[in-house]
């Protein structure tokens, strides 16, 4: 019995890996294709820091942190053969899957991504629900990263799982309503249905980790040695509007705050991200749930504005003169929108906030500064381009 993390190059997929395995004598076996290096280039932009290789990483984990039992497997998840023959050898107890192509602007710049999108990240996820009910796997705890995304931005408390509704007296719970704004994010919406079928048809113990825009770059275990660190993009398509306007910061660009910037959107930390992860796969068999489990896998919402705010103020401890400008909206959105969203479930899961904002800002700009070459020398990547003609 293993325990397989999917996505295992990734931003979130890699540190994922090494926290469970340095906390478990169990196999844990990180899968990946190498796709997001490959997509990032593709666009033209790289990450801010460098990412060593596979072979690289695992030794370092072994050197710096003594995990001996975290193994590499490469492969594409959209091979049906591939997953199976990954299921049958290695008879995972918990799957996390963390595998998918994670860019909602990526999926918008035309009918082939978008196509190549929904095909990559709906087939793996597939792959993996039948792999596990036809290799006698439906035990298999399948720990599925989705993303609030999938709610897009109602003006009413997001639940933590279904909603309830009633017609003519009579009252049922049901999924909450997919209202995505992306190819991308119907991905998930649509992987977060497939998987309450898989439950319902296969008996899947599934979580379904509902992921917030997650920020950051080092958790625990990565701080330790560079062959350790995670990828950070920062550019249009794959970086995260955090992400972002920290390395404007870094290249001197003032952050610009669409209108009044007072929308709220979900955010988590990295250090979050991974704590919620690993404590779901190292859950004995008796704590594992039996049903489709939501959780909103979020710690609080940040404004645009607020957002800017700390960073330019967390900026002035790197000597960094960050100016917060106002522009006006090409959006059409409510800039005051106020999300709220449950993550009671969430939070008893991790017991208890590991790292704020704050904290998370302070962490990628100590990194950032020291990679300001590569930065500078990407800062066109701001921007989306022709791509998106």
């Amino acid at each position: 019995m293993s325990i397989i993390v999917t996505g295992g190059d990734g931003y979130v997929g890699w540190p994922t890996a090494l926290r469970i395995a340095s906390r478990t004598d169990e196999r844990v076996v990180a899968v990946d294709n190498f796709g997001r290096r490959e997509w990032v280039a593709s666009v033209g932009a790289t990450s801010a820091t460098p990412i060593a290789s596979m072979d690289e990483r695992l030794a370092g984990a072994r050197e710096v942190h003594d995990v001996h039992n975290l193994s590499f497997v490469e492969g594409d998840l959209t091979d049906r053969g591939f997953v199976d023959e990954l299921l049958s050898v290695h008879e995972p107890r918990v799957v996390v899957h963390a595998a998918a192509q994670p860019s909602a602007p990526y999926s918008q710049i035309n009918g082939e991504r978008a196509n190549f999108t929904q095909h990559n990240n709906m087939q793996a996820t597939r792959n993996l629900a039948f792999g596990l009910h036809e290799n006698g796997l439906s035990d298999t705890h399948l720990v599925e990263t989705t993303t609030t995304g999938v709610y897009g931005a109602p003006t009413f408390p997001i639940p933590e799982g279904g909603a309830t509704m009633e017609n003519e007296g009579e009252r049922d719970e049901v999924p909450f309503p997919a209202m995505a704004g992306s190819w991308y994010h119907l991905t998930k919406s649509h992987n977060a249905a497939n998987l309450r079928l898989a439950h319902r048809q296969f008996g899947l113990p599934i979580s379904d980790v509902r992921t917030a825009i997650v920020y950051g770059t080092e958790t625990e275990e990565t701080r330790a040695d560079d062959r350790l660190k995670t990828r950070f993009d920062f550019d249009y398509y794959f970086g995260v509007v955090a992400h972002r306007f920290c390395a404007q910061a870094v290249a001197g660009y003032p952050l610009t705050v669409y209108g009044k910037g007072e929308q709220r959107k979900p955010f988590v930390s990295l250090e979050d991200t991974v704590e919620g992860l690993a404590r779901l796969a190292l859950n004995d068999h008796a704590e594992r749930p039996s049903e489709h489990v939501v959780y909103n896998q979020v710690t609080r919402p940040i404004s645009i504005v607020g957002m800017a705010e700390t960073i330019a103020s967390v900026g002035d401890e790197f000597d960094l003169d960050v100016d917060v400008t106002h522009v006006e909206n090409p959006r059409d959105e409510d800039e005051t929108h106020q999300m709220e969203i449950e993550n009671e479930r969430y939070m008893a899961l991790i017991g208890e906030q590991r790292q704020d904002f704050e904290g998370g800002v302070r962490d990628i700009l100590e990194a950032l500064t020291r990679y300001g070459d590569t930065i500078t020398a990407h800062e066109d990547r701001f921007l989306p381009d022709v791509l998106e003609e």
